[in-house]
């Protein structure tokens, strides 16, 4: 059979019952992506939607059950802002389903009413709370990706997408990885569906595309808020060390280089330095690379530095040196 005849032909009956319930009620079904959906909001709903935690969870649900049986039965216990039924290519559901009350009352009689409740002899589905998750990790970006090309490119795919926050990657070295909060639960499953399915590629890496696990997130927030670190030297209270400030003529280099990448369109430029090796005269050799995204390759190389003060680490003075040296290979007189 063609793979059209060979879907219709599954599971008739029930499919039938349900375009019958649909007509006669007058509820609209609409499927995108893989999710039918009812309501979000229902046709006499007014004010805004419900708030968190009114959304639950339903699984182990037949495959052959449709929303002419479940939104009944789940109407019983309260008023349905929405439900979303996950669905298979041949119009079989996926074995879930996610149902949003009006309110908090709602969803936790539904969870006391309906967790292993037996929907047809011998069938008991689970009901629990939804976590209504709205964040995404995203690994695997390359280091030459802008948050600015980033959200570009989300925002032609998916919807929703509230703000993009890039880390270097914990797990590839050289790579970025990107958290993404979506404007609901419904909005990040929907963008993490596309983003996996879509192969995507940024920069030649491949992505990893997953919910963003509490301890990563914890992992990454606290690497970002670290504080600096603190000596205590005679009795003096701690205190922040001071940074010392570049020349001025060295600071003047690094901005002249944004100032001609920008002037030539060709992105931000990103620095990478890394020490690999340290002389007891102070002197620390650096490998550095600087990606351009309007160059076809990165320019890479390694330097001798010494820092210019006391408690600096000479990656500043790495990254002005490796900028004196691309501004040259781009031909800016200096």
């Amino acid at each position: 059979l063609p793979p059209q005849m060979w879907t219709n032909s599954i599971n008739q009956a029930n499919k039938m019952a349900l375009l019958t319930w649909a007509k006669e009620t007058g509820i609209d079904l609409v499927q995108v992506n893989g999710q039918r959906r009812y309501g979000g909001p229902p046709p006499d709903w007014v004010g805004s939607p419900p708030p968190a935690g009114t959304e639950v969870f339903i699984g182990k649900l037949p495959q052959d059950m449709y929303e002419n049986v479940l939104i009944p039965l789940f109407q019983r216990v309260g008023k349905l802002y929405e439900f979303r039924l996950m669905m298979t290519f041949s119009g079989l559901n996926r074995g879930f389903a996610y149902a949003k009350y009006s309110n908090r009352r709602g969803a936790k009689e539904a969870i006391a009413a309906f967790n292993n409740f037996e929907v047809r002899q011998g069938c008991a589905i689970v009901v629990c709370k939804s976590t209504e998750k709205c964040e995404l990790s995203m690994d695997g970006l390359a280091a030459s990706v802008s948050r600015r090309e980033l959200e570009a490119v989300l925002r032609r795919v998916t919807e929703g997408v509230l703000s993009i926050t890039l880390y270097a990657s914990p797990c590839q070295k050289w790579a970025q990885l990107a958290v993404l909060r979506y404007s609901s639960h419904q909005a990040a499953a929907m963008a993490k569906k596309t983003l996996m399915e879509g192969n995507m590629r940024l920069g030649g890496l491949e992505i990893r595309v997953d919910w963003l696990n509490p301890s990563l997130k914890q992992k990454l927030q606290s690497r970002e808020e670290k504080p600096p670190s603190r000596r205590v030297q005679r009795g003096k209270r701690p205190g922040v060390p001071k940074q010392v400030p570049l020349p001025p003529v060295l600071c003047d280099a690094m901005d002249r280089l944004n100032t001609l990448c920008q002037r030539r369109h060709l992105g931000t430029p990103l620095f990478l330095t890394k020490c690999v090796q340290a002389n007891p005269n102070g002197w620390l050799r650096f490998w550095c690379q600087v990606v351009i995204p309007g160059c076809p390759v990165p320019f890479s190389g390694f330097t001798w530095v010494r820092p210019e003060g006391p408690g600096r680490s000479g990656h500043e003075e790495a990254k002005v040196v490796v900028a004196l040296q691309v501004l040259r290979v781009l031909g800016e007189s200096l």
